[in-house]
């Protein structure tokens, strides 16, 4: 009987400390070592989130989502759009901007569309160690959507730069689903410069809104000056190293898929995670928007913190009501110009 008791005693302990460790979890933990990021490097991301919005537009002039910031893409820099009738199910849709303005290209992809079954295609072709390349692991699906736009576009993009000089950057920027593409095809690019005009590597930048985990490890780490990820406080998907196909796979089920990651997780040693070179991560350095803070009610004004880590590279799933909400883009773009405002 007393043995029983004693085993009783060990689980209620064990689930205890499992639920005050995870349930008092917050998305600000992750960064709070970080130092505060400067205005100029945070500058670009509220307007590059405009730029992926100006995807789901159909007349530009008229947006129907006015931006926070008052920043208005010029319809006439738009250099091409591409929609899903003309991917042919290769990638989201995208399109070729040129800001004058900023001095830079960007290529903006648009996020996962829940109604799209090739969205869905792009996700599920990949298992864990299935692609290599540069030297780590990549996501397959991913790979090949970035290899397909750069061989669609990557003669625009050449003449592009030819035509207005070595003083405009490369931008590649997507949200979700799109950020991945758009960070593996920046490695592309930067290790085929020669097809590119000879761009110098620190004109090539990317940024990843609401970044997928797309690469391992070192080639997060080994492309930091060149991708950069922004998150907002809770977001699930940058910290979820669960395949994505069995997140997208359950997607009606999300809370309870999430729930058994964490119980999961909080088991596994970091060490042990960071040894399978196979893990894949979100990419470059890291930006952390964070608004909410332990013990305390509501919103507070956003702060961003930023760090090319490598342990603690947001491994943990937070158990908040915000996880989901936090990874819209229109949701990013506001909570990104208010941080900017009071850098």
């Amino acid at each position: 009987m007393s043995v029983f008791c004693g085993l009783e005693c060990v689980v209620c302990l064990g689930c205890s400390r499992w639920a005050w460790k995870r349930l008092t979890y917050i998305g600000s933990y992750d960064s709070e070592s970080w130092p505060p990021a400067s205005p100029d490097e945070f500058e670009p991301i509220p307007r590059l989130c405009r730029a992926i919005l100006a995807v789901y537009e159909e007349d530009l002039s008229q947006p129907r989502f006015p931006p926070p910031g008052g920043y208005q893409m010029n319809p006439s820099w738009v250099i091409k759009r591409v929609a899903y009738d003309q991917t042919g199910g290769n990638c989201p849709p995208y399109l070729i901007y040129v800001d004058h303005g900023h001095k830079e290209i960007i290529l903006a992809l648009r996020g996962l569309n829940l109604a799209r079954e090739s969205d869905y295609k792009v996700l599920l072709d990949n298992r864990l160690g299935r692609q290599m390349f540069d030297g780590g692991y990549v996501h397959h699906g991913l790979l090949k959507a970035a290899t397909w736009i750069l061989k669609r576009e990557g003669e625009t993009l050449r003449e592009l730069l030819e035509e207005l000089g070595s003083d405009y950057k490369l931008v590649f920027v997507g949200h979700s689903l799109g950020s991945g593409i758009a960070a593996l095809m920046t490695i592309v690019v930067v290790n085929h410069r020669d097809k590119f005009g000879g761009i110098p590597r620190n004109k090539v930048q990317c940024y990843a809104i609401a970044p997928t985990r797309c690469m391992s490890l070192n080639l997060a780490v080994k492309y930091a000056d060149v991708i950069n990820s922004v998150i907002l406080q809770d977001d699930f998907l940058p910290r979820t190293a669960t395949p994505l196909e069995d997140i997208f796979g359950s997607i009606f089920c999300l809370p309870c898929l999430l729930f058994m990651i964490c119980l999961r997780d909080t088991f596994i040693p970091e060490k042990r995670k960071l040894n399978d070179t196979r893990r894949l991560y979100a990419p470059g350095r890291m930006y952390h928007i964070v608004e909410r803070k332990f013990c305390r009610c509501g919103r507070y004004p956003p702060e961003v913190r930023t760090a090319i880590p490598v342990e603690g590279r947001f491994e943990h799933i937070v158990l908040s009501c915000n996880t989901t909400s936090d990874h819209g883009i229109l949701w990013i773009e506001q909570e990104a110009q208010k941080a900017l405002e009071l850098l």
